[in-house]
């Protein structure tokens, strides 16, 4: 009897999803939107923006983009949908709207500007 609780509890160990790691998910968030904005080539600056987006929306989230790689999967659902602070979350959504429009623009200046905002926003909000 024992052995069959002590799989069962082992079971819906190995079936708990990651746990939420905001703080985590912004630091990571950060620190792409800030390499994002050192990059000499557009490519480059939009990948590790997108990754600051798909790291602050979460996957199923507006503007996030599984092509571009996860680099905060093992943090959570992403910083917007780990935030319950109203205000937080509403600043976090407004962040990556931003950083998802630098992410479509073809300029190379204003996209390294919009990383570079980016992570200085993310800063702010942590």
């Amino acid at each position: 009897m024992k052995k069959i609780a002590l799989l069962a509890a082992s079971a819906m160990l190995m079936a708990t999803p990651a746990f939420a790691d905001l703080a985590g998910a912004l630091s990571t968030a950060q620190t792409h939107a800030g390499m994002a904005s050192t990059q000499t080539d557009i490519a480059m600056v939009h990948r590790h923006l997108q990754h600051a987006v798909n790291c602050l929306v979460g996957p199923g989230g507006t503007g996030f983009d599984e092509a571009a790689g996860n680099p905060c999967a093992k943090a959570g659902p992403g910083a917007i949908p780990d935030a319950t602070d109203a205000a937080l979350k509403a600043k976090l959504t407004t962040i990556a709207a931003s950083a998802k429009a630098g992410v479509g623009n073809a300029d190379l200046a204003a996209s390294q500007k919009a990383a570079k905002d980016t992570a200085d926003a993310i800063a702010g909000a942590k």
